[in-house]
């Protein structure tokens, strides 16, 4: 009878006992619904409850004053390398608890096997995967990608999206001003995407153009959901270019239509009005096919150059520039010396002239060396402003995990998420925080099928961000970008503390994130 006894007072000793209480906070369930003050208790890596004032005993961490969030979700990054840079220091210190990656039809084609790999050693945020087009078209059709694909090409694409769709991939991505995505036709994105559909994927894409062109990009996004019948997704929503500059009602509207005649469609952006992307974006798409080496035999040819140099000055001309000079090198390996110089300063160091001529003959210099990484300014914030406040638009950093100190990258990657907290919603006030954090959490969920993540609601995987909405900043700057965010008091991954008081612990709780089926 002692004995029996003692079994119970174990069990409710372990029941009273949970592995973190977190009192006192004011909680922001991810809904977007007002916030509320309550105790968290975490067990198992999930969330156990949320009482008003918690009597269990155990560890507990007072949050009085704090704001307590899920953790934040990245619907676009390119962090593959994160199985290098397991921690991802960059991202949970900003409050970023899952990436997604694989975008901009660029993703490991074996995502299985990646999964895999990447559970054998270990991680710190939760990892999930869309499927590249880019990849897959690239492995089937070889360096003979500038026409359309036979019948049997689409046919092996679209087992290679049934497989990763069946490993657990989200949906697939396309890059459509990336090689060797540019060069395909509508039709065969339709066709692959009925294989995502036929998964209950989502088809995610970086469009055709982002500036003068951008509603043909969007209609044929739209022709896309409709016809394969699927989600879609719009990546880094943007009006690029200044004779785009302040059409932002117009392309809302657009989308605003497209959802009303039964499309579903979302889309992102970044918090900055700035992209980055390789510098060979100023080329033409038909002189980088095939590499650096086919690149240095075309362009050595006097005929194939003036014609290059004459588009590249043409194009300047319809976007409203006379130079270069918002085009800023980010990582150029040949010659360190040129990262941080947008390519005006760049030209002038390396020839000590910096006219038009000059500096298109850098960046034909730069491509035939093996390329440079490059951030470009060509946005305005009145567009950006108005594209955060919309509904369906969540903020995901389009950044991959960063190597600290390397190079002078976009400081997206180190400040996205704290910058909107900071900037957007704190400072100009566009956004309650409870709308903010809704797109930072439950939005990407529920649209990307992150089944059990997301929100603050009982039996959810104890993802968390204890932050002061007064002291939230993000630290990286153009000039600066290796800086972490902070004010984050706590970060949570499956119920494991990862980040505390601004600093990373070297945990790897992370999990992998397959789809919702």
């Amino acid at each position: 009878m002692r004995w029996v006894i003692l079994q119970l007072l174990l069990v409710i000793g372990l029941q009273a006992a949970p592995d973190l209480i977190l009192r006192g906070g004011t909680i922001y369930d991810g809904t977007g619904r007002a916030p509320y003050k309550a105790d968290l208790i975490i067990e198992k890596g999930r969330i156990q409850s949320i009482v008003a004032r918690a009597t269990a005993s155990g560890k507990s961490i007072d949050v009085t004053g704090l704001a307590v969030a899920p953790g934040f979700i990245d619907v676009h990054t390119h962090a593959e390398n994160i199985i290098y840079r397991p921690k991802a220091e960059n991202f949970l210190r900003m409050g970023v608890t899952t990436l997604v990656l694989g975008n901009c039809g660029s993703s490991k084609l074996d995502i299985g096997k990646f999964y895999n790999d990447l559970g054998n050693n270990g991680f710190s945020p939760n990892i999930s995967s869309l499927i590249g087009h880019g990849t897959v078209r690239k492995q089937v059709m070889g360096g003979s990608f500038r026409r359309p694909p036979t019948d049997a090409e689409v046919k092996a694409m679209q087992g290679h999206v049934d497989k990763a769709m069946r490993d657990g991939a989200l949906g697939m991505s396309t890059g459509l001003i990336y090689l060797p995505g540019t060069f395909s036709k509508t039709d065969e994105l339709i066709a692959l995407s009925k294989t995502v559909a036929a998964h209950s994927g989502i088809y995610v894409s970086h469009m055709r153009s982002e500036g003068t062109n951008i509603f043909k990009a969007v209609n044929e996004v739209c022709t896309i959901a409709q016809q394969a019948r699927l989600p879609a997704h719009i990546s880094h929503l943007k009006l690029a270019g200044r004779p785009m500059w302040g059409k932002n009602k117009q392309l809302l509207a657009r989308l605003d239509q497209a959802r009303a005649e039964g499309i579903r469609l979302t889309h992102d952006q970044y918090a900055y009005t700035a992209s980055s992307t390789s510098l060979r974006q100023l080329l033409p798409d038909d002189l980088v096919a095939g590499g650096t080496r086919a690149f240095a035999d075309r362009i050595r040819n006097a005929k194939t150059r003036k014609e290059t140099v004459e588009w590249m000055k043409d194009r300047l001309r319809r976007r409203q520039r006379e130079d270069y000079s918002y085009a800023v090198i980010a990582y150029y390996k040949k010659d360190k010396r040129f990262n941080g110089l947008n390519v005006v300063e760049a030209a002038k160091l390396r020839y000590e002239n910096d006219n038009l001529d000059h500096q298109i003959s850098l960046i034909f210099e730069i491509e035939m060396n093996g390329g440079a990484s490059a951030v470009f300014h060509g946005m305005h914030e009145d567009d950006a402003r108005a594209f955060l406040r919309h509904p369906h638009t969540m903020f995901a950093s389009d950044s991959s995990v960063r190597a600290y100190n390397v190079g002078v990258p976009h400081p997206r990657g180190y400040g996205n998420a704290a910058r909107f907290l900071a900037r957007y919603v704190r400072d100009q006030r566009q956004l309650k925080l409870e709308e903010a954090i809704r797109k930072l959490t439950y939005l990407p969920a529920s649209t990307f099928k992150l089944r059990g993540r997301g929100a603050i609601h009982k039996g959810y995987a104890a993802d968390l961000v204890v932050f002061d909405p007064a002291k939230v900043q993000d630290k990286a700057t153009f000039k600066e970008p290796h800086h972490y965010a902070t004010g984050f008091r706590l970060v949570l991954v499956n119920g494991q503390t990862v980040v505390e008081n601004d600093k990373h612990n070297g945990a790897g709780p992370g999990q992998i994130i397959r789809r919702d089926q």
